[in-house]
Order: structure tokens, then sequence, then C-alpha cells
């Protein structure tokens, strides 16, 4: 059983090749646009969410945000990004429905007040 996991693993990127190769012929654009644009899709991916993980970490340090929230977009991103990366059309469609994952919508960017606070607007006065 574990031989089989080992071989569907090892398989995919090869299949996923295959059809690439075979998607290429069919829409008449080259295959290495198709491979050089998944490749520069995810490695553009991995640099922005490089940069948001840390921003996110701080606030989540500070308390502004939910940590746990913010570690399972990140991990979907990071995923999708290999996804990208790994060779082929299939992986891109995977990275794909990845990212449309609806997580993270509708959340609130700013943290909920303290209980007991009070919210108003505040000016001063001359």
């Amino acid at each position: 059983m574990r031989f089989l996991a080992v071989a569907i693993v090892l398989a995919f990127p090869v299949l996923d090749l295959l059809a690439t190769i075979r998607f290429a012929r069919w829409t008449g654009i080259p295959l290495w646009i198709w491979l050089a644009g998944g490749l520069v899709a995810g490695a553009t991916l991995l640099r922005t969410e490089r940069v948001a993980f840390r921003a996110r970490t701080v606030a989540a340090m500070h308390g502004e945000a939910s940590i746990l929230r913010d570690m399972l977009d990140s991990g979907r991103k990071v995923l999708a990004a290999l996804f990208f990366i790994v060779p082929g059309v299939v992986s891109d469609l995977f990275a794909l429905g990845l990212l449309m994952l609806p997580i993270n919508v509708g959340r609130n960017m700013r943290p909920e007040p303290a209980s007991g606070a009070i919210e108003s607007d505040y000016r001063r006065l001359d």
C-alpha cells in the first residue's frame, strides 16, 4: 500500500506534464509559455505571501488578529504556490481551486472592541 502511494505521488508530475504537452498542442500556445507562466505565478505568490505572513504574524502577536485563521490562509496560499511551480496545467488548476476557496471571506479586518469599551467618534474641542 505504501508503494502504491509513492507511485501515485511520483507519477503525478509526469502525467501532468504529458497532459500539458497535449493541451499546448491543442491550443497552439508553446509549451514553454505554459510552464513559465506557472513558474512565475508560483514564485510571485510565494514572495507576496512571505511578506504578508510576516505582517500577519506580528499582528497576531500583538493580539490584533486570529493566529489560526491567518495560518490556514497562509498555508493555503503556499500550497497553491507550490502547485503553480509544479510543471503542468492540472496542477495549475488545483492551485486555482485552492485560491478560490472561500476562506477568510468577509472577515473583520479591525479587532473587536474589548467588552465594556464604549465606541464613539472623538473630536477635538477648541
